[in-house]
């Protein structure tokens, strides 16, 4: 046991030393899109998920207040609605007062310009037929599609989201490669080494395993790189977003990935790393025998 761990530590330690600074900064840097990219829809995501996405309909009405019920019992036998709120000019009126920076905009207003309102929600994804037959009853001033433009957020969400995955395949594809490749070039640089190390009974596993621990270790620091990127990138994005975000009273900023996160990205790169060095040493150490 206590040899078979030898082994692997001097294993590990001639792997550490053939790490290639630029492999590692090449890897880094191409790593660093899909986390970057993973990173900035995980916090919009976080901001969208508090948008209602639920078909709803705003109904604004010009009808006075005697003809509200009969208007509302109208609505309700529509089979597509499967809410109807009804909510007072006095109400959104003061729903509006107490958004952050609308008070004094209020109070210099003299009369309630907003009127009365229905909020219908819809029983199924179809809302424009809807909404149109609504803007057609007596009593409706205008109709507005609340929620049609956070679902359209959410359907590019899902589209970034799926670009993102095959952008992260892609670049893990040439993550292997690099590795792939560097270790091709280390393994031609010591044939002689090896044809040496095979003469007096060297196993194949003692051979490769010190290829096994360059190709993982090479993924491990282009993944730590990547992340390092990401933070800087973050942090430079976060100082011009905080000046936006604080203008409109929010406090929103641009969340680095979480420690699960982070973790499941460096083992990602890593096993990454260990592939492309196994196809390496798979495919040309099998070529170089002793002579």
């Amino acid at each position: 046991m206590k040899a078979w761990l030898r082994q692997h530590r001097q294993a590990f330690a001639r792997a550490l030393r053939r790490i290639g600074a630029l492999n590692a900064l090449v890897i880094g840097i191409a790593l660093a899109l899909p986390a970057g990219g993973y990173a900035l829809l995980e916090s919009l995501r976080a901001v969208a998920g508090r948008l209602t996405v639920q078909p709803q309909i705003s109904v604004f009405l010009d009808a006075k207040r005697a003809d509200v019920d009969a208007l509302s019992a109208r609505i309700k036998r529509d089979a597509r609605v499967s809410r109807l709120r009804f909510v007072p000019r006095e109400q959104a009126l003061k729903e509006l007062a107490a958004v952050q920076g609308l008070p004094e905009l209020v109070a210099v207003l003299g009369r309630n310009p907003l009127p009365d309102a229905f909020v219908v929600t819809a029983a199924d994804e179809s809302i424009e037929p809807l909404a149109a037959d609504l803007a057609r009853l007596p009593g409706v001033a205008h109709v507005q599609a609340d929620a049609l433009w956070a679902r359209r957020l959410a359907t590019l969400a899902r589209l970034a989201r799926i670009g993102l995955w095959l952008l992260a395949g892609l670049l893990g594809t040439a993550l292997i490669a690099v590795t792939f490749n560097t270790i091709r070039l280390q393994i031609l640089t010591q044939r002689e080494e090896i044809e040496v190390s095979k003469l007096i009974g060297a196993t194949d596993g003692f051979i490769r395993r010190p290829f096994y621990y360059a190709g993982l270790l090479q993924g491990l620091a282009g993944g730590a790189l990547a992340l390092v990127l990401v933070a800087v990138t973050l942090a430079l994005l976060n100082r011009e977003v905080r000046t936006l975000a604080d203008s409109y009273g929010s406090d929103f900023r641009f969340a680095f990935l979480g420690a699960g996160d982070a973790g499941a990205f460096l083992l990602f790169a890593a096993v990454l790393g260990w592939l492309g060095a196994h196809l390496s040493v798979s495919r040309h150490l099998r070529a170089i025998e002793p002579t």
